[in-house]
């Protein structure tokens, strides 16, 4: 089975981590990222440099080209280096006690120079805490990223290094980080069925930018123009942004992250932003959101959210910035499918009375870093009862997929391609689309609810209860003749528990404890 991964799948990825995580002693994986995650980003911007510099040089004599000047680079949509940022300059220096002054000065010679960058690379890399033999034997392994490749495939690499090791630490940040990253399947899966191939792509909590990257991949893979899209986000967390705004750089990924770290409920960098396309994996549950400050918001056109759960506040910001046509993929708490808590049942109601829940799928346990708990996915499309989605206007498919996936450690589960396929070809199929086949209730797997049904279960969203069980396949075996087989094992069983009986009250009197 082709398995997903969330990361690079190289050949060389786990060497890599396996020989960087040596490097890192006793700091945090949480602190150890920016370290890492830096300095490829890095190599990344000094390759590109690099590949265009030899070009430039090459060219010079017969197109006066000069290939110290800042123009030609900022032309080709790549990053200016200076020579004191250079990799081959810094990695001269690596055994040098002073080499984390080096970087530093580096990282501040980079973002002078490229205003784009602005306060988002790390520049901490002379504190004493750092050991620097350490930070030195880093940048010679970051060193080998990519080298005997031509540039862009370089690039590319480089890239997906960057990609795997944000996964890598969010698995090894556990529970108390990783908020930063959605794994790469639940990212495919939300692209695969919101298909972003042209428009304005939203994210309000983007983390480290994984949405916009896999829908960059999916345009590439269907033969888009990456041109066909723009790409809009927020985020709250300072150093969340950072690694985002590096991510997506890393990509060539031209994105508005509103140029700042900011709360999306109580600064919204895009307010009068309308997406065609909306994917989100917002915080579970958060209590401190600030909701008691926003009570006549205009976003809450389906009703007030409670100021101790922000998750049905994030499904309205999410509605709200919605085009005519938009449609949204976002990941929610389990709990948002059925709570009546407060005015969440009330909200969910009139969501669903306004025709807007598109598919509601119940994912497994165990597929993110952050909690162990099974969360589920929704979709909303504004205007079900026009384009793609008028055959069912009225109607919200139901999948509960809480039997896919598979461990791919002791604790993390992962969707493999094709059960990816299975989901969204059933989706596809239930849409109508051309080429998908004819869509079929599956019994313990999907169901098409008329809005009707939803209201007869009390607004409740949860899959399981609309599709039932799963059909058992007949053995051919009669009814008379399993019960015969099933109480012949019965009282088998039932004559060794009285020889155990018997034992065991034996050895009690030999130890003077019988009756």
């Amino acid at each position: 089975m082709n398995k997903t991964n969330n990361g690079a799948n190289l050949g060389f990825e786990n060497q890599l981590w396996a020989a960087a995580d040596k490097m890192r002693g006793h700091m945090d994986a949480s602190e150890y990222k920016h370290v890492v995650l830096g300095l490829i980003f890095l190599k990344y911007i000094s390759d590109a440099f690099q590949a265009k510099y030899i070009e430039l040089e090459a060219t010079k004599e017969s197109e006066y080209t000069d290939p110290e000047d800042c123009d030609e680079y900022a032309a080709a949509n790549i990053f200016w280096v200076p020579k004191e940022a250079r990799w081959e300059k810094l990695l001269a220096g690596a055994k040098q006690p002073d080499i984390g002054k080096f970087i530093d000065n580096a990282m501040v010679a980079i973002e002078k120079e490229n205003p784009t960058l602005k306060g988002v690379l790390p520049k901490d890399y002379a504190r004493p805490t750092l050991d620097k033999h350490r930070l030195g034997e880093l940048l010679d392994i970051i060193g080998k990223i990519g080298l005997g490749d031509k540039a862009a495939q370089s690039k590319d690499i480089l890239g997906r290094v960057y990609e795997y090791f944000l996964g890598r630490f969010a698995a090894a940040e556990g529970k108390g980080g990783g908020e930063f990253y959605t794994p790469q399947c639940v990212v495919k899966l939300l692209v695969r069925m919101i298909e972003p191939f042209k428009g304005r792509v939203y994210d309000p909590c983007c983390g480290s930018g994984g949405m916009f990257i896999q829908s960059r991949r999916f345009v590439e893979e269907h033969n888009g123009k990456l041109g066909d899209i723009a790409v809009y986000g927020q985020e709250s967390n300072p150093t969340t942004w950072r690694l985002a705004m590096m991510n997506l750089a890393i990509r060539g990924i031209d994105a508005n992250l509103g140029g700042r770290n900011a709360d999306s409920f109580h600064n919204d960098l895009h307010k009068d932003l309308r997406a065609d396309f909306l994917l989100a994996n917002p915080p579970f549950n958060m209590s401190d959101w600030g909701g008691q400050r926003l009570k006549d918001d205009a976003r809450w056109k389906y009703g007030k959210p409670p100021a101790n759960n922000a998750n049905y506040a994030w499904i309205q910001h999410f509605i709200y910035h919605l085009a005519p046509n938009g449609v949204a993929g976002f990941v929610m708490a389990n709990g948002s499918m059925s709570t009546n808590t407060a005015s969440e049942g009330k909200i969910r109601r009139n969501i669903i009375e306004a025709d807007l829940v598109d598919c509601m799928i119940a994912l497994p346990g165990q597929l993110f870093y952050t909690t162990q708990i099974p969360v589920c996915l929704w979709f909303v499309a504004r205007n079900k009862r026009n384009g793609k989605f008028r055959k069912r206007s009225g109607q919200t498919l139901f999948i509960d997929a809480r039997q896919m996936g598979s461990l791919i450690d002791r604790t993390h589960r992962d969707f493999s391609d094709e059960e990816i396929d299975t989901i969204t070809g059933t989706y596809y199929a239930w849409r109508g689309e051309k080429d998908a086949g004819e869509y079929q209730d599956v019994p313990g797997f999907c169901m098409s609810a008329f809005i009707e049904k939803i209201r007869e279960h009390g607004y409740v969203l949860t899959p399981g209860r609309y599709v039932g069980a799963a059909e058992v396949e007949d053995d051919g075996i009669p009814f008379e003749e399993k019960m015969t087989d099933f109480t012949a094992q019965l009282y088998e069983q039932f004559a060794k528990a009285d020889q155990l009986e018997a034992v065991i009250k034996k050895n009690l009197e030999v130890l003077g404890y019988g009756k």
